[in-house]
């Protein structure tokens, strides 16, 4: 498992993702931070959501670290306590991944999650 940053917060992000999401946001001038979202649907019931963003609302969690900043809602938040951010860059592809203790399954593409 890679390096997390903050093992106390209540969403992290592991080294590897800071350097990446920091990366993102140096090419593109527009955006602020990368937001975490969860979303009803997808094939479990329930889907992570990665957007660029240059709105921060009042009730984000802001995590910022080593030059990379994240927005998470609140209701986005509640399914994705205790839950990391990774980055993985491997032959088969490069992507952003979510460790989320509170999944009881996912689908095989990764982005989809079900809560029992």
């Amino acid at each position: 498992m890679s390096e997390t940053l903050d093992a106390k917060a209540p969403f992290r992000l592991t080294a590897p993702a800071a350097r990446q999401v920091a990366a993102i946001l140096q090419s593109d001038p527009a955006a602020k931070a990368l937001r975490v979202e969860v979303l009803a649907g997808g094939c479990s019931g329930f889907q992570y959501k990665f957007d660029l963003t240059a709105d921060q609302n009042p009730d984000d969690l802001v995590i910022e670290s080593s030059g990379a900043t994240v927005f998470v809602d609140p209701v986005s938040l509640d399914l994705l306590a205790g839950a990391e951010l990774d980055f993985n860059d491997t032959l088969m592809g490069a992507h952003f991944a979510v460790q989320n203790p509170n999944a009881t399954s996912s689908c095989g593409c990764g982005t989809s999650f079900s809560i029992d």
